[in-house]
């Protein structure tokens, strides 16, 4: 048997996080290495920490899941992060996945599927509620026609923007790529966000797919 799956659990609900504790104390071979009931607590204690998974609960006082989510994985990128909330709206799911979530579950979720999450997770695979991978889908599969006319508006050195950031690609790897510097690559990103009005890159690397240009 190799090292355990490392696990910090970040809930403001004690039960809650004695439940989960308890499950992955059976699997063996998963170590819960720390807590946290609120999304403040977390950041500090994930840097020291730096586990390979993180269970986060979205709605916590003070600081909620999509900011503590959004923190933590600056303060160690390395954790893969799994929402474990109640809700499946719009407001919660993209948001959180933006802040670099990878998992998305629902609580209520049987024990095999969460604990073969955390697995997953630990690889770097992504599970995602049926609800949320519905919504997900639906987002990608937007209308089309309008999307074509923004596309449209992008110059040709925009578009191979676009395709590095769908790629996931950083500034300064998409400069190397394309030998030109950071602060070129930042203008042409400032122009395809206004031209195919969206606010952040994450919905950029969404357009692009949606528009078809990374199967191309």
């Amino acid at each position: 048997m190799g090292e355990p799956i490392t696990v910090f659990i970040v809930d403001d609900h004690a039960v809650v996080r004695h439940g989960l504790r308890t499950l992955f104390e059976a699997a063996g071979d998963i170590l819960v290495v720390g807590e946290a009931g609120s999304g403040g607590e977390a950041v500090l204690l994930a840097a020291d920490l730096a586990p390979d998974v993180v269970l986060m609960d979205l709605i916590m006082p003070e600081m909620d899941g999509v900011e503590a989510t959004r923190l933590l994985k600056q303060q160690s990128p390395r954790s893969q992060v799994i929402v474990l909330t109640s809700y499946h709206d719009d407001e919660q799911i993209f948001p959180a996945i933006r802040a670099g979530a990878l998992s998305y579950l629902l609580k209520g979720v049987d024990l095999d599927t969460m604990t073969a999450a955390v697995y997953k997770a630990a690889r770097g695979e992504a599970v995602l509620h049926p609800h949320v991978a519905a919504r997900i889908v639906k987002e990608l599969h937007g209308p089309v026609q309008e999307t074509t006319l923004l596309y449209g508006t992008l110059s040709a050195r925009e578009r191979e923007v676009l395709r590095l950031i769908a790629e996931g690609l950083h500034n300064d790897e998409i400069a190397a790529r394309l030998f030109i510097t950071e602060r070129t690559v930042k203008s042409h990103i400032n122009n395809i966000l206004g031209k195919l009005q969206v606010t952040d890159r994450t919905q950029a690397a969404i357009f692009a797919w949606r528009q078809g240009i990374m199967s191309s």
